[in-house]
């Protein structure tokens, strides 16, 4: 699995944040959507396997883990370094 920072993260591309509803809703990247490392083996259809994924979490561990199930369901999956956290820190554009 590939691994970039915050920074190289294209415009416009599916972004999947694996965290918690409740983590999700209080800050996010700008695009992302929410499918928590909780529910992905039972959501992933929801995922575009004909693109690129990028996941994303808090500070990478738990999106390590869940782009290696997808990986595993042959998706094209590119970790985001540092997560959220390195989001924030980045000053990019959120939502909440």
């Amino acid at each position: 699995m590939r691994e970039i920072t915050v920074r190289e993260v294209p415009q416009n591309c599916q972004l999947i944040d694996v965290r918690e509803a409740d983590e999700f809703a209080e800050v996010r990247a700008r695009g992302a959507v929410n499918i928590p490392m909780s529910a992905i083996k039972e959501r992933c259809e929801e995922i575009d396997k004909t693109s690129e994924v990028y996941v994303i979490c808090k500070a990478g561990g738990r999106s390590a883990r869940v782009g290696a199930f997808l990986e595993a369901q042959r998706f094209d999956v590119i970790n985001i370094a540092g997560g959220t956290d390195a989001w924030l820190a980045a000053g990019l554009d959120t939502a909440s």
